[in-house]
């Protein structure tokens, strides 16, 4: 009789859910323990989101920071299904899947994510574009498209949330729109970056500051309307006009993760052991934005890339020692320091005794984010182009420069 080969399914195929899958194709299964891995995504690509922004200025391209999960899983062994999943039997130990096949696991791994809430404020689920996904790149970008060809002389845009994704959503919008653009900026709390190091909030107030960014602060948006933002300031309600609004505020877990009966924080995310599991249940994992998790030092770890980046590889690990009876390890978070962009060819960066800003920030975060890209293939193709597009562009415009000249001539000799 055959022993049952374990099957691992992935929920969520982000940071945490890919590089966790990656990972487990590479370790060092004997040929009798190999399991079958499954990853599940509603999309068919990989988000590298820290990049998002730079799709909005043509700075990058759809394929450099959004590769399909099939060209990216190419001889890893690891199946991927592009699903929505609708619910998790927890007792059978199956997932089942939207307009797809019920899937049963051995080992299941949450890393489903968050999803913007947009219901909070009347009129935001209507009128505000989140940015979190590439769809929603692609509805902000064909936006700002129809403003950019329509005939009004300033494009009035408000962007709520004064966090990361705020900031750096203003600094690459201005460089943009440049003068046409009129950005205002509105946070609830008393300061822009709340969170963010000394340093990279100075050298952000620095970079709005240069681009006319007007900043709402302690301000309270009430209401968004087709073309109007209504905003609370101390008791006194303004409603201003706008041609659009952006929403970078909050994550809120999926229904599907709301609806699991396990230890959960007020909001919604799922409580789990130093070893990522969830606890009463080790034969699941939970990791990235869905997980509240404290490290093997006891600190809160935050929901972000690096974090979701970091905790895929314990994951894949213990996830192989559960299956292999080995010892498990308890996560080491590491905070290696913050990177933003703030705008085209500026950035701040600080982390490891290295604070930068400038142009050579800029430059150090794409190649850090070239080292974090998820396959050495991806990363070289990437690499090439970033070093091949220059001289492209420089030919171009060189032989533009030259064609001008001639009919310029011709037209003089006429």
């Amino acid at each position: 009789m055959t022993e049952k080969t374990t099957r691992i399914v992935i929920l969520g195929g982000g940071f945490g859910g890919l590089y966790t899958a990656l990972r487990l194709s590479q370790l060092p299964w004997e040929p009798q323990e190999k399991p079958e891995i499954v990853l599940v995504d509603q999309s068919d690509r990989f988000l590298f989101s820290p990049l998002l922004y730079e799709l909005l200025t043509g700075e990058l391209q759809t394929w450099e920071i959004a590769p399909p999960f099939i060209e990216l899983l190419q001889g890893t062994g690891v199946r991927f299904y592009q699903a929505v999943v609708s619910g998790i039997d927890i007792d059978q130990q199956r997932v089942h899947l939207q307009d797809g096949p019920e899937i049963s696991y051995d080992r299941l791994v949450l890393t489903l994510g968050g999803e913007t809430p947009l219901d909070l404020v009347p009129g935001a689920t209507s009128y505000a574009y989140p940015f979190r996904t590439i769809v929603d790149a692609y509805r902000l970008e064909e936006r700002l498209r129809i403003l950019e060809e329509s005939d009004v002389e300033k494009i009035r845009v408000a962007i709520v949330g004064a966090g990361y994704s705020g900031v750096e959503l203003a600094c690459k919008l201005t460089d943009r729109l440049g003068e046409r653009g009129r950005f205002r900026l509105v946070e609830i709390s008393d300061q822009i970056l709340r969170t963010s190091p000394d340093f990279n909030r100075e050298a952000a107030k620095k970079a709005l500051d240069a681009r006319g960014v007007f900043i709402d602060l302690e301000t309270k948006v009430e209401s968004i309307g087709q073309d109007t933002i209504s905003l609370e300031y101390k008791n006194q309600l303004d409603t201003i006009p706008v041609d659009l609004v952006i929403w970078t505020v909050g994550t809120r877990v999926t229904t599907v993760v709301r609806n699991l009966p396990f230890k959960q924080n007020q909001r919604g995310q799922i409580t789990t052991t130093p070893t990522l599991q969830v606890l009463d249940h080790p034969e699941i994992f939970a990791l990235g934005d869905l997980a509240d998790c404290r490290d093997a030092e006891g600190q809160q770890v935050p929901a972000t890339a690096q974090a979701a980046f970091q905790q895929a590889d314990y994951a894949a690990w213990n996830i192989w020692a559960s299956v292999t009876v080995r010892p498990l390890l308890p996560f080491h978070y590491q905070q290696l320091g913050e990177m933003m962009a703030l705008g085209k060819d500026n950035a701040t960066l600080t982390g490891l005794g290295i604070k930068l800003d400038g142009s050579l920030a800029y430059v150090a975060r794409r190649l850090a984010y070239l080292y974090r890209l998820p396959t050495l293939d991806h990363q070289i193709k990437v690499g090439v182009n970033w070093l091949v597009r220059p001289i492209i562009e420089t030919i171009y415009s060189a032989v533009d420069a030259v064609s001008e000249k001639e009919v310029k001539g011709q037209g003089s000799k006429e």
